[in-house]
């Protein structure tokens, strides 16, 4: 059996999917990216072979920020690239998405498809950290509760506070101020989240929004803000199989291509 990986290197943190030349995704693991890319990158890399019983990998792509520096890495390929073919593997078999809407730990992007998944288009915020996994997790601290139940926390709000700052330094005070008036932590977190999904819908190409919106990333598994973007868009928002994995999944099936 022939085993392609993909490896995407994020700015916050390390992903890695194993795939046979069937497409089946073997593995996925993931790993705070540090400082040493190439040692994170090997470490993982070893571990999923470890686990999987694999002793060799045929070719192995690369993506996401350090996507050069990957020497354990054959070829490297852009994310955009990468996300397109990620959904082939990762969307609902009863889904056909027509835009990919990327929570990332530093940037969001937006990629529009055509009925064949391949790129039409994109739009990325990566001018700030507000409308990202970072701005999560900064706000998550202040409220003294951990990123994977920010979600959860915040649909028992009953009024969303309402969050303007479009800068995650200011919408950071602006948090400390609604806890100093005495909000519900609730209703802060339901505010953070409509607050991301206005600023993200906010670069989408309008001419664009066709087909089904398909959520990945890390951002994908925050239940709260899938429901804040349907609410925005009002229309249904679906989320990926292995949405954190997306693109090194992506990245893996163009490694079984070109290997």
């Amino acid at each position: 059996m022939k085993v392609y990986a993909g490896l995407d290197g994020g700015s916050t943190y390390l992903k890695a999917a194993l795939i046979d030349e069937r497409g089946k995704v073997l593995r996925t693991g993931v790993t705070s990216t540090g400082i040493d890319n190439n040692g994170a990158a090997k470490r993982l890399l070893s571990q999923l072979m470890a686990d999987t019983g694999v002793s060799r990998v045929d070719y192995t792509m690369a993506t996401g920020y350090s996507r050069k520096i990957l020497e354990v890495a054959d070829d490297d390929v852009s994310e955009i690239t990468a996300h397109a073919y990620g959904v082939r593997v990762t969307a609902p078999r009863e889904y056909r998405p027509g835009m990919i809407v990327d929570i990332g730990g530093q940037d969001s992007k937006i990629i529009y498809l055509d009925a064949n998944y391949s790129v039409k288009n994109f739009s990325m915020n990566d001018k700030c950290a507000a409308g990202t996994g970072k701005f999560m997790e900064v706000i998550a601290q202040i409220l003294e509760t951990t990123i994977d139940q920010v979600g959860p926390l915040s649909l028992e709000s009953t009024a969303p506070c309402d969050i303007n700052s479009t800068c995650v330094v200011f919408a950071q005070s602006e948090v400390i101020s609604l806890i100093a008036r005495k909000f519900d932590r609730r209703d802060i977190l339901s505010g953070m989240h409509l607050s991301m999904a206005k600023r993200i819908i906010k670069i989408m190409k309008k001419s664009e929004k066709n087909g089904d919106v398909l959520m990945t990333g890390g951002g994908a598994l925050n239940i709260g803000l899938r429901k804040a973007f349907e609410d925005e868009l009002m229309r249904d928002v679906f989320v990926a199989n292995h949405p954190q994995f997306n693109g090194a999944i992506g990245a893996a099936l163009l490694a079984s291509e070109r290997g």
